[in-house]
């Protein structure tokens, strides 16, 4: 039997390429838009890709079914409720796929979306169980799926208990979980691992949610705490659901000059080089979203207008174009091209840069007197605790000068690490605030370890606990 995991470690996505080697034949399940991958190992492995399985319409990236469906002449299939807008072979509950000695069974879940479907994997060669689920997004490790993408919250967390409690958890204990997603994908909550897989047993055992029985009180922690639903949600879901794309994402190289009034005229410039190259110097009214960070896609989705052009800047032009095909994936692909050479050429020029202060945490504690400090994480982490006359607002949500921030005096900007940051202060510059600083390596979690004062609202929200 034929098992790889594939990963797009910068959206904490998984995809699957399963089949039998003796048969010579092989499936995708929830291919990535990259899929040179799948076509490596296919060859490698001397085995013809016939088929690809679409756990769902996926709200978060970009599927590749159309690009891995014209390179092979692969079938897609996916449930009936699904009702894309291309050619496919839909199915019901309990379809079945023979791959030689693999048998691959589809157990209908909604909850994250109507037509969510997990499949189970028998090696007829050893026994007549099941020995993994490919769970998509119903069953992750350590936490379940968000249930808001498709319907209303409350009606898509009866679906989640009702599938998992009908459905998953009756496997065998034994039986493996392999997911669709690993931590920090949007598509899940707080509890989510990074392992790549677990049984059954084991989440049942140590996944909080999944003991407890009372559907009600499941539904009332399931969408307690839900995170903002991922950026272009729709129009992710309309690019899958729609007519197939089969060509691969292409960007163009820009002189610096072109950048320049690609930029006078509208387009967003994103530098992908670190937030330390970019603190250093670069573009006036640059978005800093470094691609050598896991969660770039994510962030430049939730930043750029998929009406306005985005030219990229990195290191180099390798950087640049492995930025754009991550760009793609979620969506994002009115690109105006790259700047040529990167940064260098830009400087070797000798044209206009910018620069932003970076301190650490301990200096935002010794100027804290005469620094405004914007907190930048999300609500749940700003309930938990923040810095004393904090003003809070999710990077994400950043459009202008915030409410309470005077733009001409000093503002820090925190997270919880540096990252979120890092975009955010570049967001605040590009509003006009005159000193932005860019708190780096820590935040409020370090804040709180010198034990410096912390304020809290009168409500905290709960976090869910895991035990994995």
């Amino acid at each position: 039997m034929i098992f790889r995991q594939i990963t797009h470690d910068d959206l904490g996505c998984a995809s699957y390429l399963i089949g039998d080697e003796d048969a010579g034949v092989a499936a995708v399940v929830d291919p990535k838009l990259e899929i040179e991958e799948y076509l490596t190992l296919a060859r490698y492995m001397g085995v013809r890709i016939e088929h690809i399985l679409e756990t769902h319409n996926h709200a978060d990236h970009v599927s590749g079914h159309g690009r891995l469906a014209a390179a092979t002449g692969a079938s897609i299939h996916i449930h009936r409720e699904a009702a894309p807008d291309y050619e496919h072979e839909p199915f019901e509950d309990g379809w079945e796929l023979e791959l030689g000695a693999v048998r691959v069974r589809a157990l209908h879940t909604p909850g994250h979306r109507p037509e969510h479907t997990v499949f189970t994997l028998v090696d007829t060669a050893r026994g007549l169980e099941p020995w993994a689920a490919l769970t998509g997004d119903t069953l992750f490790v350590g936490d379940i799926a968000r249930p808001d993408l498709a319907v209303d919250k409350e009606e898509g967390a009866h679906g989640m208990f009702a599938s998992l409690h009908d459905k998953l958890l009756t496997l065998p204990a034994q039986c493996e979980v392999w997911p669709g997603h690993l931590g920090g994908s949007l598509c899940g909550g707080p509890g989510m691992d990074m392992k790549v897989s677990s049984t059954v047993g084991y989440e049942l055992a140590h996944n909080d949610l999944l003991a407890e029985a009372d559907e009600d009180t499941f539904v009332a922690r399931a969408i307690g705490s839900l995170a903002p639903q991922p950026p272009n949600l729709q129009s992710i879901v309309a690019l899958n659901r729609g007519p197939l794309h089969t060509s691969r994402v292409e960007v163009e190289p820009l002189t610096a000059r072109q950048v320049e009034r690609a930029q006078a005229e509208g387009a967003l410039v994103v530098d992908v080089r670190t937030d330390l190259q970019f603190d250093d110097a670069h573009i006036p009214a640059a978005v800093c979203d470094p691609a050598v960070r896991a969660g770039f896609g994510s962030k430049l989705a939730w930043v750029a207008n998929r009406d306005q052009a985005v030219i990229l800047v990195g290191r180099d032009d390798e950087d640049a174009v492995h930025a754009a095909h991550l760009a793609a994936a979620v969506g994002i692909t009115k690109l105006g091209g790259y700047l040529a050479g990167g940064m260098t050429s830009w400087r070797e020029e000798k044209r206009p840069t910018e620069s932003t202060e970076r301190i650490d945490v301990r200096a935002v504690h010794e100027r804290l007197a005469e620094v405004q400090v914007l907190d930048v994480r999300e609500r749940e982490e700003w309930d938990d605790g923040h810095l004393p006359g904090a003003v809070h607002v999710p990077y994400h949500d950043l459009d202008g000068i915030p409410a309470g921030i005077d733009p001409q005096r000093p503002v820090a900007v925190i997270c919880s690490s540096g990252q979120r940051s890092a975009v955010a202060a570049s967001l605040l510059a590009r509003a006009g605030a005159a000193r932005v600083i860019h708190v780096a390596d820590g935040g409020v979690g370090t804040w709180r370890s010198h034990g410096w004062p912390i304020e809290q609202p009168g409500y905290t929200a709960a976090p869910r606990t895991t035990g994995s």
